[in-house]
């Protein structure tokens, strides 16, 4: 007996007053308590989006926003419908005036990225509303009892009412509808559960009952709670059941790959396990992979629980084994692009030798203009070898019936070299 006694909460029950005031008091949201949610909203919308957890973290303690949510638990707990109403009306105005701010800070931010903390918040399951309900639990309980401890922080990190919205609010300013609703259905599960909870533990703890006047309109009010609470919880079981599903088709997946997807003189480059589609798929490099490996590797699929059409097996390269045929094509195709290369070097050839006799025809008639007895001329570009290494010089050779003095000799050549643009020239005349 004296081991159930320490399960007892009796003794350490605060006064109901006390309890009603603490709740009541954070249930309205006016000058402190408002300023105070909107700064917990930027934090929040900050910290998801640089992803940095201690900021959401730090948001989450300072967040006002169990306070209503605590007072329709309590309200619908004890029967008091005006601070039902109150809590409700205060609920629905901070829930307002939050996704409103965070909607106005992801328009603005110039990061419109989604990060881990924020996928986090847009599928919700069955887990989730556990967490709500314990973490419900225990706020209420710590509230109830003279030994509140460190219980109410703990509450507020574990219930995370604040990044949901933020991410709700990233979902409406980027016109986002899946992150928008997943999100806030998430928030929608944690209110409702932290009230249940906050309601259970008021008729656990036996709190008074307020005399009601319309009795009928307690009723509406209870069975309207309990029909809300069952359409939340049923959607998150669905996801609950698709998480735990996936979770055990990657789990599997990754069994079958440690023990069965091995091929000799292969390496695995790459996996892929897609969780919502049921699919495998690995990338090697390395020898050729045959088809009849493959259908021998996928009915071991069967053993680790998967399906045979699961697996998609793609190659990165497969050299080692190339056949005959494939060498035969690879040597033709050696031998197409070393003739492709010599026609082009050829025609380049042509095009140069072209150029260069429309080149030494305009040299021609530009001395034949200045020096009327120059009968011919040829300007060519030829090699030369040194010891050191091959050079490039230009020569040009002139007929002329008459004789060309040297001065005006010197004048030809230095005119030429500008006209070349190049300083290795060699000149001979023939008079």
């Amino acid at each position: 007996m004296r081991i159930l006694d320490n399960f007892k909460l009796k003794n350490e029950k605060e006064d109901f007053k006390t309890v009603f005031d603490n709740i009541d008091k954070g249930v309205v949201f006016k000058g402190t308590n408002l300023w105070v949610l909107v700064i917990a909203i930027f934090m929040a919308s900050l910290g998801l989006n640089v992803n940095s957890t201690a900021v959401i973290i730090g948001a989450m303690l300072i967040s006002p926003l169990m306070g209503p949510i605590m007072g329709l638990g309590l309200g619908m707990g004890i029967s008091d419908l005006p601070l039902l109403k109150k809590a409700l009306y205060n609920y629905l105005f901070a829930a307002g005036v939050s996704l409103t701010t965070s909607t106005i800070y992801f328009l603005l931010t110039p990061i419109t990225g989604a990060d881990s903390e924020m996928l986090s918040r847009t599928s919700p399951t069955i887990y989730d509303v556990l967490i709500a309900l314990f973490g419900g639990l225990a706020g209420m309980m710590a509230t109830s009892s003279k030994q509140k401890g460190n219980v109410i922080p703990g509450v507020a990190i574990a219930t995370a009412l604040m990044p949901p919205l933020c991410t709700a609010g990233y979902g409406l300013a980027n016109l986002k509808f899946d992150f928008f609703f997943g999100a806030f259905y998430l928030f929608f599960i944690n209110t409702v559960f932290i009230a249940f909870a906050t309601f259970i533990t008021a008729r656990i703890l036996k709190f008074p009952l307020k005399p009601l006047t319309e009795k009928k309109e307690d009723i509406i009010a209870k069975r309207f709670f309990f029909v809300v609470v069952l359409i939340t919880l049923l959607p998150s079981i669905y996801f609950g059941y698709d998480l735990v599903n996936r979770n055990k088709f990657f789990n599997n997946a990754n069994n079958f790959i440690t023990s069965e997807a091995i091929f000799p003189n292969n390496y695995l480059l790459k996996k892929n396990i897609d969780t919502k589609n049921k699919t495998i798929t690995l990338t090697y490099g390395g020898q050729f992979i045959k088809e009849t490996e493959i259908q021998i590797l996928k009915k071991h699929l069967p053993k680790y629980q998967l399906d045979t059409n699961a697996l998609d097996i793609r190659q990165g390269f497969s050299y080692l084994n190339m056949s005959k045929e494939d060498e035969k094509t690879n040597l033709l195709q050696i031998a197409l692009d070393e003739k492709e290369r010599q026609i082009q070097l050829f025609k380049n050839q042509s095009d140069s030798l072209k150029a260069e006799k429309v080149f030494s025809n305009q040299i021609y008639n530009e001395l034949k203009a200045q020096y009327p007895s120059i009968q011919s001329c040829i300007l060519q570009k030829a090699i030369y070898n040194t010891n050191m290494a091959q050079s490039a010089i230009w020569i040009l050779i002139v007929n002329s019936k008459e004789k060309i003095d040297i001065r005006e000799k010197k004048k030809i050549e230095e005119w030429l070299k500008v006209r070349i643009n190049s300083t290795y020239l060699k000149i001979y005349y023939e008079e």
